[in-house]
């Protein structure tokens, strides 16, 4: 019975993870000591003899290299213990086990596997360091954070499980949730902070920033749309930005997280006065501020209409290129809390201390005349309406 509890895995690793913002959802940075140490087994053919023949000519302590050689008849040469590596030539049928690389697929696993989403395909990126990097919108379906999680890599060892995960498995393919029929992933911390920032009304760019920011998205064609402004200098409009990023020609209707209820009819259905109805119009963004109920998780957003509209490639995409161009819009800006965000202004402190003030005078009218506190004060014997007040809002005496 206890052999299954667990057992030992081969060709896997575990370390902590840190985020990377600027990585594709779909792909994870493996540390080069683990790269170096996790095998993948190629078949040597006439058209990857040249290549394989460099790995093997590294060996194993040199980075990217190869740990064994396999001839046709099962024999093992181990490259970390032969003296002269170079002077091993392969021939077509032998195996060669390189080192993991940059692109090859991989299973990324966080316990407790809950659902099916806690076991996703990634692509490799060979980085420094010691962790394993992701990208912080993948932490939702895999309950994952930053606060010393570690996760699981399997490295497949066949090209018909490669073929298997990146078919099945693979984040793009795993965005929408069959479980309610909505994204399972959706922008989030700083991101999301900063998209909100950019697309209010009054946010401009001017030309040299406009084109630094335009270099952070991979999908841009070259066109610079029309500036908002033109004189006396040419401005463009956070939402123009975002705008560019928007894949294809999409159209979403959704609403901002502060939008009031009493505008969803009468003069302000179309559009709202504080620019809380978000539109998008055959891919641009014609009106409204972006925040969670548009880029998040749920369903109908502009990521979902995305991914079925054009699919789960252009979608997966889209949840990057926001990222880059978003945060190095934020980058320059700036946002950060200090000392004066956590002080209200005065006519907010009169606010509060009015409530308060009127709450002592009423409680006593909301107590019922046969209440023995009120009985007390009322004539007088003990007590006073403040004394009430406190009684009746002690924590301990409410739950």
């Amino acid at each position: 019975m206890f052999y299954c509890i667990g057992k030992r895995v081969d060709f896997s690793a575990r370390t902590v993870i840190t985020a990377d913002p600027n990585l594709p959802i779909d792909t994870v940075g493996v540390p080069r000591t683990i790269a170096q140490n996790l095998t993948f087994p190629e078949i040597v053919t006439p058209f990857n003899i040249d290549k394989l023949q460099e790995l093997v000519n590294r060996g194993d302590s040199q980075y990217p290299g190869a740990k064994y050689i396999i001839r046709e008849n099962g024999a093992r040469v181990d490259l970390r213990y032969h003296p002269r590596a170079a002077d091993l030539h392969l021939q077509p049928g032998y195996r060669v086990e390189r080192h993991m690389r940059d692109g090859d697929i991989i299973v990324f696993n966080r316990q407790p596997t809950l659902h099916k989403m806690s076991m996703m395909g990634h692509r490799v990126k060979i980085l420094p360091w010691s962790t394993f990097r992701m990208n912080l919108s993948v932490t939702t379906p895999y309950n994952a954070d930053f606060d010393g999680d570690e996760m699981n890599l399997h490295l497949p060892q066949s090209l018909e499980t490669r073929a298997e995960i990146e078919e099945i498995a693979m984040v793009p393919r795993q965005l929408i949730t069959p479980q309610s029929n909505k994204p399972v992933m959706g922008i989030v911390q700083d991101t999301l902070c900063a998209v909100r920032m950019m697309t209010k009304r009054d946010i401009y760019i001017d030309y040299p920033r406009m084109m630094d920011l335009l270099m952070y998205l991979p999908s841009w064609e070259g066109k610079v749309p029309q500036p908002a402004i033109m004189k006396p200098k040419p401005l463009w409009t956070g939402k123009q930005l975002f705008s560019l990023i928007i894949p294809g020609n999409v159209n979403v209707l959704r609403t901002h997280s502060t939008h009031p209820d009493d505008e969803d009819s009468g003069p302000y259905k179309w559009i709202s006065p504080g620019d809380t109805k978000v539109l998008v119009e055959h891919g641009e963004l014609i009106s409204g501020i972006i925040c969670s109920r548009t880029v998040g998780r749920s369903a109908g957003n502009l990521l979902h209409v995305v991914a079925l509209e054009l699919g789960h490639e252009v979608a997966a995409k889209f949840y990057s290129h926001i990222q880059l161009v978003v945060n190095a819009w934020l980058l320059r800006e700036g946002h950060t809390i200090g000392i004066g965000d956590t002080i209200a202004d005065q006519a907010t402190y009169r606010d509060i201390q009015d409530t308060i003030r009127k709450a002592k005078l009423d409680v006593i009218d909301v107590i019922e005349n046969f209440n023995n506190f009120k009985s007390m004060v009322v004539s007088g014997s003990k007590g006073s309406k403040i004394n009430i007040s406190q009684v009746e809002h002690f924590p301990f005496l409410n739950n």
